[in-house]
């Protein structure tokens, strides 16, 4: 089902349907991604953080966590070493 169409510009430019930002829930100044999905191009808000992003901070290179009480601990581990004093 199509949701909207848009026409490039010869800048390379394309304007985001109303549609399609009310979907997205984005405005003036929000990021959008462009990513391949299966030979798809896929458009999406861009979020600041992935959930690699979170994991990597809070884990390094372990494992994932089992339990909601090993990610609290990872959290515990993370913001002490972020704002540990001396």
């Amino acid at each position: 089902m199509k949701l909207a169409q848009s026409r490039l510009t010869a800048q390379g430019q394309i304007s985001v349907p109303a549609e399609v930002r009310r979907r997205l829930g984005v405005g003036p100044g929000s990021m959008l991604e462009w990513d391949e999905q299966s030979g798809q191009v896929v458009v999406r808000k861009a979020g600041r953080h992935t959930s690699a992003d979170v994991h990597e901070a809070l884990f390094g290179g372990e494992a994932a966590p089992k339990s909601p009480a090993d990610v609290k601990e990872g959290i515990r581990k993370h913001l002490r070493k972020r704002h540990a004093r001396g």
